[in-house]
């Protein structure tokens, strides 16, 4: 696990190249604090940061293949090396190192562009080949880890992390629709950064660039069902899950440090405490966060998976003062602005793990592969709620649900209610982008100031219908679902725990997202996933045997923290000052009377509007920190 960046350039580098690719690597130090490592060779410059997991003393990159033609840095783990290496020295391929890293240079000797098909693991690969002068960069199939280009001044920069590039002297200057999207989605969706001159490899892709050129190729999208599958027994589906993700969960306990799993206390995350419980030699580490607010919380629920396998148990709470304490640090590591308010408790329970582990397991993907989203039981019923008189739905049901009073509950009925009708009117799939995100059509036209809404598009779904024209699935949840995996999970969760995670030199596994789980996941059908309005039937059915009834029973609560009270008290002050009209004239992208008029009505007790207000405030302190005045 490490942090990679470099430069290339097909007419020569400058001269203070090696100096420069040093700067990018300092840049993301937090990233590999145990090593670095570099590589010059006229158009070309690599360099990496190495968090030491696997071969301690001999893992050192650049790594090469034999007569050292091929060249590769890596940030990431191959977890089916063990299987390739041996079929590589059958082949002829000589080992130098007990790395996972080597058997890329040696897999892409054997199938060139290719070789990233039969890579099983999470990795961005910078890969330099001197014998045709081509460098290739290679993301792994679900997003794990980023990676980051920009072609300036004809030269190709890239880098794990954004703020490498930064370093380097890439343009700051803001992409005005992304910022549009920003507000929409609470993420920038790739292929694009918050930054114009930056963009994002996708996932399952690779760029070559050769002679001054770059093209960008995918290797590898998930594919759900065009037709229903064969008739077969839940008993059955469920018997392939358990054994399934046992197996992935073994796989991701290959280590030479210590492992614990970030444990919840839903089903996902005690599913992969369950499982690795039954594979890991030793006692399990869990740690587990929580908050005062006890419809927040879920540490009763951790407390019961922990004790039922004898894990060492850690918890931790988290309060609002933490909250205002750490936004600002969240910015040196998130690059752009993310406004999902869960990287709070994300970066506090991998400070919390870190100081007892390495490598942690977490839960994440279970609930894009198996329907565990309050978004999926709105898309059932918005099915019937469409079937209502249209005045009906918008000259009655919708003016009493904006009348509704605030509740500070997570996920109220209020809430609930009024995220519904914002986007029951919509298609299915933007509906449920809308459920998600902050700022609806209607709205962000008040929000952004009339000069950035002459610059950007009306539509800001361009994203969703991109991603939707790339699957076939014949099942409108399986879309949906596809949709999830494409946007929310690529370009939110995963990039939250990702930065959180590694901005505390912490690795993340994620059982779940093992690309032959999410193929395999996306055959089945999904009436077994969301059975009427049960989430996750058969994922419950499949570890019935090993979980407590309490943890198959409970309600999802979400990861989440209770920032509608907390804004509208112990950070009151906070939001008041980040959202003045002195901080928001510094750019001049938003309408302050607008800003001002929803900060009244969260004031007031009016509206719970914290999902307005976190982005604005996420999107202040990121522009202070990376734009300035």
């Amino acid at each position: 696990m490490c942090g990679i960046c470099g430069l290339y350039g097909s007419l020569g580098l400058p001269e203070d190249a090696r100096a420069l690719t040093r700067a990018m690597c300092d840049a993301i130090v937090h990233r590999g604090p145990d090593d670095d490592g570099y590589y010059n060779d006229g158009p070309v410059s690599l360099g990496m940061r190495r968090l030491s997991i696997i071969d301690l003393s001999t893992g050192r990159q650049p790594i090469h293949n034999e007569d050292r033609t091929v060249w590769v840095v890596y940030n990431g783990e191959i977890f089916n090396f063990p299987e390739l290496r041996p079929e590589l020295e059958a082949r002829g391929h000589k080992f130098y190192t007990r790395a996972d890293t080597e058997v890329i240079v040696h897999l892409y000797e054997e199938m060139g562009e290719a070789f990233a098909t039969r890579l099983n693991g999470m990795f961005a690969v910078a890969l330099w080949d001197t014998r045709t002068r081509k460098l290739i960069l290679v993301r792994d199939r679900l997003g794990l880890k980023p990676l980051h280009y920009a072609w300036q001044d004809g030269r190709l920069y890239f880098g794990s992390e954004i703020k490498s590039l930064l370093r380097a002297g890439v343009s700051r200057t803001i992409d005005l629709e992304s910022l549009s999207r920003y507000f929409t989605y609470e993420f920038v969706p790739a292929p694009d950064s918050i930054f114009a001159a930056i963009k994002k490899i996708p996932p399952g892709h690779l760029l070559v660039a050769r002679d001054g050129r770059s093209e960008i190729r995918r290797y590898w999208d998930v594919r759900y069902a065009e037709a229903p599958p064969a008739p077969r027994s839940e008993d059955a589906w469920a018997e392939e899950i358990a054994a399934r993700l046992r197996e992935s969960v073994r796989m991701r306990l290959l280590s030479d440090v210590p492992l614990g799993v970030f444990l919840s206390g839903g089903i996902d995350s005690s599913a992969v405490t369950a499982l690795m419980s039954e594979t890991a030699g030793g006692r399990v580490k869990t740690f587990s966060i929580g908050f005062k607010e006890k419809t927040f919380d879920e540490l009763d629920y951790a407390r019961i998976v922990a004790d039922k396998f004898g894990t060492e148990h850690t918890e931790f709470i988290v309060d609002s003062r933490q909250a205002a304490a750490l936004v600002p640090t969240l910015m040196e590591y998130l690059d752009e602005p993310l406004a999902d308010a869960s990287v709070i408790p994300t970066y506090v329970i991998s400070k919390l793990a870190r100081r007892h582990v390495t490598v942690a397991l977490a839960g994440d993907g279970g609930d894009e592969l198996f329907g565990g989203y309050d978004t999926y039981k709105a898309f059932k019923v918005a099915r019937l709620y469409r079937k209502v008189p249209g005045f009906v739905r918008r000259g009655l049901i919708a003016p009493a649900v904006r009348h509704l009073p605030a509740s500070e509950k997570r996920l109220s009925f209020e809430f609930k209610a009024k995220k519904f009708t914002s986007g029951a009117e919509y298609p299915p799939e933007i509906a449920n982008t809308l459920w998600w995100g902050a700022y609806a059509p209607g709205l962000k036209r008040h929000l952004l100031s009339p000069d950035v809404q002459a610059r950007v598009a009306a539509d800001p779904f361009g994203p969703i219908r991109d991603q939707a024209a790339q699957t076939r699935a014949a099942d409108p949840l399986d879309r949906i679902a596809y949709l999830d995996l494409k946007l929310y999970l690529q370009d939110d969760l995963l990039v939250k725990v990702d930065r959180m995670s590694m901005a505390n030199s912490l690795e993340i596994r994620t059982p779940f997202l093992d690309y032959t789980f999410v193929e395999f996941a996306a055959t089945i059908p999904s009436r077994l996933k969301l059975k009427g309005f049960e989430s996750k039937h058969i994922l419950k059915k499949a570890m019935a045997s090993r979980l407590p009834a309490e943890i198959l029973a409970k309600k999802k609560i979400g990861f989440d923290i209770p920032l509608g009270p907390w804004l509208r008290n112990e950070l009151r002050e906070f939001v008041m000052d980040t959202l003045s009209p002195a901080r928001l004239k510094r750019h001049g992208y938003l309408d302050e009377g607008f800003v001002r008029k929803v900060l009244d009505e969260h004031m007031a007790g009016l509206h719970n509007h914290r999902q307005l207000l976190w982005p604005l405030v996420i999107f202040q302190f990121w522009h202070d920190r990376y734009i300035g005045s």
